[in-house]
């Protein structure tokens, strides 16, 4: 989060106002009290001036709290431009950029698994309800039964915060106290530690990929037991329901925003080049399987996953505005009928899915970003920002619990290595489990654990993997 210099003069102005007053009262104080020269009432009087001052304490506090809030909303109302000339952000976006800043202050080094700092989890609570509480002022008229004095019944239009903040705001809201929860379950002490990223070689645990950032992890030389075992996967299926609900919402309101015109000046004239022949024929296949679809992308890196995903988006928004406006001619020829064009991007809409949950862990698209740029809904923008942070940290936490059952994996196959032979079907055995986990190739085992598709309702089991986090 960017800090301007005027902001901090202006925070470092406030504060030096407030000692300087701070210090005019006390010398006032010290000036109008009776002078003594015995050593006892000395010491009496500086037993007094301390416990006068333990009160002050929260007041302090609270006039930090009080400038902290005075300082985001006036961000809020300057649209980000400090220098006041009216040239800031949209309301909308400055809403989106506040919790996303916040978020990243408050959970960018969650590198642990362990319960957050109250400090941190009091912060995040607090200003998160400052930027949410807007929600509680955008309302929408609906109408209302009132009975009048003489007994007759009366329909009447009366406010109500809008349908969609309404429903999505409190689910946000437990969302969040979940995983929270879920952070708090680790403090009590555990079968594996963490080892600084500094520490000497012989000393170091491991860590899955190239995450040389974060520190390595070390288990009892058998592994985690049974229970501790049990506890891990616990935590991860709830951590996985937190972050199948918060993409299902963030993916509902990203829809519900509209395409920019910014966005579609950039576009083709048709969807076929967006998509490329080779895509272009599997999808308008007579049979379609996802799954085999998934097999023959190069989804070997995060930036081929992303491109991929902004040429779908851009042709389901190509075919979709084209099938809307009767005065073109339909972009997929003359003999497909309407029927088909609707099955074609159901498909391409089914594969985003795919994506999404095979890399939760993925950038926003060219669409994604564009739509919130020009979003100037603000009840939208806080839905938006809340649900992606939410599943960012989701993703994050997951990430977290599976570098440790990688590190109890390895511990077991450690041991079962040392004490059997090395058969080609006890390599395998231990081997499965890091190799699912690790793998972003096409031959993985399924998950055992329910998917966003079982979540959203669809049939297909797809596959899981996701980038290092």
């Amino acid at each position: 989060m960017q800090v301007h210099s005027s902001e901090q003069y202006h925070g470092e102005t406030v504060e030096s106002m407030e000692t300087e007053q701070a210090e005019n009262v006390s010398e006032k104080a010290s000036e109008g009290s009776p002078s003594s020269s015995s050593s006892s009432s000395s010491s009496s009087s500086c037993n007094a001036n301390s416990g006068a001052a333990a009160p002050s304490s929260p007041k302090k506090k609270q006039v930090s709290e009080m400038d902290t809030m005075k300082e985001r909303f006036a961000k809020l109302l300057l649209g980000e431009d400090m220098s006041g000339s009216g040239e800031g952000v949209s309301s909308a976006l400055a809403l989106s950029n506040a919790l996303t800043n916040l978020a990243a202050s408050v959970f960018g080094e969650q590198w642990k698994l362990e319960p957050m700092s109250e400090e941190r989890k009091a912060r995040w609570r607090r200003e998160v309800g400052w930027l949410v509480s807007v929600t509680d002022y955008i309302v929408e008229f609906v109408a209302s039964e009132q009975k009048g004095k003489d007994g007759t019944n009366m329909e009447i239009m009366v406010t109500q915060q809008r349908k969609d903040l309404l429903m999505n705001i409190p689910a946000l809201r437990k969302l969040d106290t979940m995983l929270l929860d879920t952070l708090d379950n680790f403090k009590t002490k555990q079968e594996y530690w963490y080892v600084s990223r500094d520490a000497d070689e012989s000393e170091k645990g491991v860590q899955r990929g190239d995450k040389w950032w974060l520190p390595t992890i070390k288990v009892l030389p058998n592994g985690l037991s049974e229970d501790s075992r049990l506890f891990m996967q616990k935590q991860k299926d709830a951590v996985i329901q937190v972050l199948k609900a918060s993409m299902a919402i963030n993916a509902q309101i990203l829809s519900d925003m509209d395409v920019p015109e910014n966005y579609l000046e950039t576009l083709p004239k048709n969807g076929k080049s967006c998509l490329g022949d080779s895509i272009y024929k599997s999808i308008t296949d007579e049979v379609f399987d996802p799954q085999q679809f998934l097999s023959t992308l190069d989804l070997s890196s995060e930036n081929k996953v992303v491109d991929i995903k902004d040429r779908i988006e851009a042709s389901i928004v190509i075919w979709k505005r084209k099938m809307n406006n009767k005065d073109n001619k339909p972009s997929w020829g003359f003999n497909v009928s309407a029927e088909k064009r609707g099955l074609f991007e159901e498909r391409l809409e089914t594969i985003l899915i795919l994506l999404k949950h095979k890399f939760p862990g993925l950038p926003q698209s060219s669409l994604d970003v564009t739509k919130i740029q020009y979003n100037n809904d603000a009840g939208l923008a806080i839905l938006e920002s809340y649900s992606r942070v939410l599943e960012t940290l989701a993703n994050t936490v997951m990430s977290r619990i599976d570098d440790v059952l990688y590190a109890d994996s390895m511990a077991r196959k450690s041991v079962v290595g040392a004490t059997m032979l090395p058969t080609k079907s006890n390599v395998m055995s231990a081997g499965d489990e890091p190799t699912e986990k690790m793998s972003c190739s096409t031959n993985r085992p399924i998950s055992r654990t329910m998917t966003l598709l079982d979540y959203m309702g669809w049939g297909v089991e797809p596959e899981k993997c996701c980038f290092d986090v």
